[in-house]
């Protein structure tokens, strides 16, 4: 999953790249309002993590001016401030969730792991397919009860691919939400990485559509 980090502390903004990379996540980062409304503008994210008070535009208006141009991506609001009139402003300009600083990181990923659900329609804490069984929580993936051992990277492309069930997924949409933007190689990583998964988990649940990408089919547990 893909998380824009909009926050100009440089040692928040570092500690948040650091602990969602730990997670599995991979992390844009922008260090003023303006940065951060064009990140979230040119790059497709899974969540955006907004702070409030940003050089030049503030985390309002970023948020504000987003919503108005039709971009929906979940947008998780930071602050030093924990005032019910700030909240509101927060969520009344188009965020989705508030948390106040100082917070435990904990919360911070769980109510990331809401926010996604929230943004893809249905809203499993975990996912399940074709015998499958991934929870984002626990990091882990588990086929018919027995634990696989996978990288991080393989988990999160497993993950993004079972959030898009029944959706075929290409190559460069995966490299978008799975890699960081420091990763120059082109879409055959993908390629290595969805092979290294057919093998572990030794049947057909990843199918590929030609010349579209890949897609996961829950009936493929039945054949």
């Amino acid at each position: 999953m893909r998380v824009l980090v909009v926050e100009d502390e440089q040692a928040m903004a570092a500690s948040l790249t650091w602990g969602l990379q730990a997670e599995g996540y991979v992390v844009d980062v922008a260090v003023n309002g303006e940065d951060g409304l064009w990140k979230a503008r040119e790059t497709a994210h899974d969540v955006i993590i907004l702070d409030v008070m940003l050089p030049g535009l503030n985390g309002y208006q970023v948020c504000r001016q987003l919503r108005e141009e039709g971009l929906w991506t979940p947008i998780l609001m930071l602050t030093a401030m924990d005032e019910d009139l700030d909240q509101a402003e927060g969520l009344d300009s188009g965020a989705d969730d508030y948390l106040a600083k100082p917070f435990a990181y904990p919360v911070l990923l769980a109510r990331l792991r809401a926010m996604t659900r929230r943004g893809l329609g249905e809203r499993p804490a975990v996912l399940t397919a074709a015998g499958l069984r991934l929870d984002p929580a626990g990091r882990t993936l588990t086929q018919d009860g027995v634990a696989l051992d996978l990288t991080s990277r393989e988990l999160a492309v497993m993950e993004y691919l079972m959030r898009r069930q029944g959706r075929v997924v290409s190559k460069t949409e995966l490299l978008e939400h799975c890699w960081d933007v420091a990763y120059d190689g082109g879409p055959a990583v993908v390629e290595v990485h969805i092979h290294r998964l057919r093998r572990k988990i030794g049947r057909p649940v990843i199918l590929t559509v030609r010349g579209e990408g890949y897609l996961i089919d829950d009936h493929t547990h039945e054949h």
